[in-house]
């Protein structure tokens, strides 16, 4: 049987809490297989059936002492072996997130072992307690099934029950949506529309057709939409501190506002914008690393502008902007963005 961990929209201490506590994106629904036994009888491994690249840490509790290790990039329909080796133990726990070159998506993921991780690779043997560099971050018990070949599998699907084939074919024209192609609907379907966007993005990029087919296809997808782009808009990161973004999207019926998008110093990010909007707006603004607003010369460091939209401190996408301060949310004032064939906003310190 299947058993489905339903996620929830925000999070206590919001935007600025998600980052200063380690909770980080993850996915949107997360489907495990069930079996009688939690003891992998060969490698316990990690499947991604959705349109998202993950990274993954996973946790292992035995009698009473739990280390956690991480993290594992996991591409969608590629399996990640996680623990090699029989492992017997009274509970497996797995944190995965979504990178944050996808902006707003998924939700954060709600899991109520709050566990140790580290930033980059790590072991912690230790993990309920953490120490210097590591924060905590919430993980979720899993109970994996075995496959055919002896090992104990969890798999991560979005509502969409993607097979293998459409999961990675999502997640392609998710990344060329991303990186400015117009390969919308992202459903994990082939057709005229997604080949052209493919085709020109491999054009674009001198790659072969074949290229399309290879592991390191997920690599230059993600090269791509973290960089400068010709098509759409982009915003880079000038900034020795890390940003969070906004954007308004007004396509002569609603006018929709959507973030938290993160942005890494010295990295670039394009916005999930779908379609052609006839008006797009921006918001950003610069975080320490306990997720407060950076001040320079004692205002805070952002880029705005003059035209109101709804925002609020947890992931949020609004299509209605009236009356921001009375439905609890915050009136931010965003800039209009004049777009032409396509916009890079460099965000750097005054």
């Amino acid at each position: 049987m299947s058993a489905h961990v339903v996620p929830f929209r925000g999070r206590p201490g919001g935007r600025r809490g998600w980052f200063r506590n380690g909770a980080t994106f993850a996915i949107v629904t997360l489907v495990l297989v069930v079996a009688c036994t939690v003891e992998a009888r060969a490698d316990l491994k990690i499947c991604n059936r959705m349109s998202y690249i993950v990274d993954a840490a996973i946790g292992i509790d035995d009698k009473g002492a739990t280390a956690t290790r991480g993290w594992f990039r996991i591409n969608p329909a590629q399996c990640r072996s996680v623990a090699p080796g029989a492992i017997a133990a009274d509970r497996f726990l797995l944190n995965a997130r979504a990178l944050s070159v996808y902006g707003a998506s998924p939700v954060p993921q709600n899991g109520t072992d709050m566990l140790c991780v580290g930033a980059s690779d790590f072991i912690i043997a230790a993990a309920r307690d953490c120490h210097g560099g590591q924060t905590q971050a919430a993980f979720t018990e899993v109970k994996p099934s075995p496959d055919e070949n002896g090992n104990a599998v969890a798999y991560l699907n979005e509502d969409s029950e993607y097979d293998d084939d459409q999961a990675r074919l999502a997640g392609i024209q998710r990344l060329l949506t991303i990186a400015g192609y117009e390969a919308t609907p992202i459903d994990g379907v082939d057709g005229p529309k997604t080949q052209a966007a493919l085709a020109k993005f491999l054009g674009d990029h001198n790659l072969s057709r074949d290229a399309a087919q290879e592991p390191a296809f997920f690599a230059a997808l993600l090269s791509a939409a973290q960089s400068p782009s010709s098509i759409g808009l982009t915003w880079c990161n000038d900034t020795p501190h890390r940003v969070m973004a906004a954007v308004g999207l007004d396509d002569g019926k609603t006018l929709t506002s959507r973030g938290w998008y993160r942005i890494e110093p010295g990295k670039c990010l394009h916005p999930d914008v779908f379609g052609q909007p006839k008006r797009v707006f921006s918001y950003a603004e610069a975080i320490d690393a306990d997720g407060h607003p950076v001040q320079v010369s004692g205002k805070p460091l952002n880029w705005g502008g003059t035209t109101t939209l709804c925002t609020r401190d947890s992931k949020f996408e609004f299509a209605d902007q009236s009356d921001c301060l009375a439905r609890g949310l915050t009136a931010t004032g965003f800039a209009a963005v004049s777009m032409g064939p396509g916009k890079t906003l460099r965000l750097v310190v005054p």
